[in-house]
């Protein structure tokens, strides 16, 4: 049975997640603006989670 693909949001989420992971740790922006970045990859990552354990009750 072939496997579906991720969600669009799912993806994005994930993918804006690496970046903000990225960033926080080049280390080169305020600590502002690293804790704005970290409350977003923190809702982030609950979405992502999320969307996981939906996909894992279809299965």
């Amino acid at each position: 049975m072939p496997r579906k693909k991720s969600s669009p949001n799912f993806e994005k989420s994930l993918n804006e997640l690496e970046k903000i992971v990225a960033e926080l740790e080049e280390g080169d922006i305020s600590l502002e603006e690293s804790l704005q970045s970290f409350e977003k990859g923190i809702e982030l990552t609950r979405a992502c989670q999320k969307a996981l354990n939906e996909a894992e009750q279809k299965v």
